[in-house]
């Protein structure tokens, strides 16, 4: 159950158009319906001097903490990773990840849990926080269904996703139009739903996240605070 809420944590992203990106901040607030447990998460987008930027993703709760970090580039179009931590602590099982992507050799390298990882790289491969990234650029540019190919360890993983409609949502910002957007998957395999919404007036802000486990508890992810552009997040 712990990691469910951690997961559902991690799919927290900032608001970006992959061709305009800007730093950003963003706090959110996470409630477990079934049970007296909240949690609360911060993601950060930085630029450093040397045109990489970094994605920064924390996340804590009474029992677990998980910290994510992404280093990339912006090629035209293209986000390319160039390094990716990820770390989990607290009770259960702890996990850590590092992986580096050498574009120049076309490979993915790292360690998984300790265990060794190379993966052949391609261009519009992404690690698992990047291609959060991309998803808000193709829902601003009005996309109705997404795939992307992303590198989790030694595999490389199809997320898939579609644009359900708008609808409005009312966060501790105030009420804001929002894309709802639905992970696609198949309900044979995998019987889990998570659906998010994207605010429309604010680049594609992630105001919040829906998911629902296969055994019925659901998670709910809302925004807190956040800027956009240096502006406060505010809706009507």
């Amino acid at each position: 159950m712990r990691r469910a809420l951690l997961f559902a944590l991690a799919l927290l992203t900032l608001p970006v158009h992959a061709a305009e990106l800007k730093p950003f901040t963003a706090s959110y607030t996470a409630d477990w319906k079934q049970l007296p447990m909240s949690g609360t998460a911060e993601r950060s987008l930085t630029k450093g001097n040397d045109d990489t930027w970094t994605l920064s993703f924390k996340a804590s709760m009474m029992i677990a903490n998980l910290s994510e970090d992404s280093t990339f580039t912006v090629d035209k179009d293209a986000l390319l990773p160039k390094t990716y931590h990820f770390e989990r602590g607290g009770l259960g099982k702890t996990k850590k990840m590092d992986l580096d992507f050498d574009w120049s050799q076309k490979m993915v390298t790292g360690t998984d849990r300790n265990d060794p990882v190379k993966v052949p790289l391609n261009r519009g491969m992404v690690d698992k926080s990047t291609y959060q990234l991309v998803l808000q650029r193709d829902v601003a540019a009005g996309k109705k269904s997404m795939s992307y190919q992303v590198v989790d360890g030694g595999d490389v993983d199809t997320y898939d996703f579609r644009v359900l409609g708008t609808e409005q949502v009312e966060t501790k910002a105030g009420k804001v139009d929002a894309i709802k957007v639905e992970r696609v998957r198949d309900p044979t395999q995998n019987k889990r739903i998570t659906v998010l919404w994207f605010a429309k007036d604010w680049d594609y802000l992630l105001v919040r996240l829906q998911q629902v486990e296969t055994d019925g508890k659901e998670y709910n992810i809302m925004l807190q605070d956040g800027t956009v552009a240096g502006k406060a997040v505010k809706g009507s």
